[in-house]
């Protein structure tokens, strides 16, 4: 039977593997964010993502997709510093919003509609918040294409549509290499930055992918070739 909404069971998981993949890149998201930034995005990634699964283990009870998320939120909101924390914070902000809502309606569960939903609310506080827009080279140019194929695969499966956003959010992270910075530090590095992806982005993807499978090196996904 085709699956249409991930139970608690797949979104924590999904937050795991997300978790795993923060730890395992976390020398190779330093060594970006080095370059183009303060140098401490890896570092803020996953005290972000440790701070979240001791949030879940103070907490306890009986867990489901929006309280997963809400963890996530919660830590990179309150407990997170620099400029990218409060930023994911506000798209796992959304996203647990929107697995409430659908676990409301019948059948319950995270949907591709709530992710779709979720995702795009996240999206535009993000702009609202950062004053980024696509081209900016922010976390937004990975961020706004995955939005766009969650929306477009609605009515398939999560795990399809997860993909999807994930492909887009990896191509979202290689054109930000060609990209001139007009926001955050990078902004005033000019061409010292071109070639070099933006770390934000990077994160964001991340996170899409890991639905599928912990990413173990960043190296393949940033290829061009």
């Amino acid at each position: 039977m085709t699956t249409t909404a991930f139970d608690t069971t797949q979104t924590r998981d999904w937050m795991r593997r997300f978790a795993e993949s923060v730890y395992a890149t976390e020398a190779e998201l330093t060594e970006l964010d080095q370059k183009v930034g303060d140098g401490d995005f890896g570092t803020n990634l996953a005290a972000g993502v440790r701070a979240a699964g001791l949030l879940l283990d103070r907490t306890g009870g009986p867990a489901d997709s929006a309280k997963e998320l809400g963890a996530m939120a919660t830590a990179f909101l309150d407990e997170i510093g620099g400029t990218s924390g409060p930023l994911f914070g506000l798209l796992f902000q959304a996203l647990s919003r929107a697995a409430a809502d659908s676990a409301a309606d019948p059948g319950g569960g995270l949907t591709t509609g709530a992710l779709a939903e979720g995702t795009a609310q996240g999206l535009a506080a993000i702009r609202r918040v950062g004053d980024a827009v696509p081209g900016d080279k922010t976390l937004v140019d990975a961020l706004t294409p995955a939005a766009a194929a969650l929306r477009a695969a609605e009515g398939t499966p999560p795990a399809a549509a997860l993909a999807a956003a994930a492909d887009g959010a990896w191509q979202g992270v290689r054109d930000t290499a060609s990209l001139t910075a007009r926001r955050g530090r990078a902004s005033y590095l000019g061409d010292r930055v071109t070639g070099i992806p933006d770390p934000g982005a990077v994160g964001v993807a991340l996170f899409f992918a890991a639905a599928a499978a912990t990413v173990h090196t960043l190296a393949p996904h940033l290829s061009t070739g």
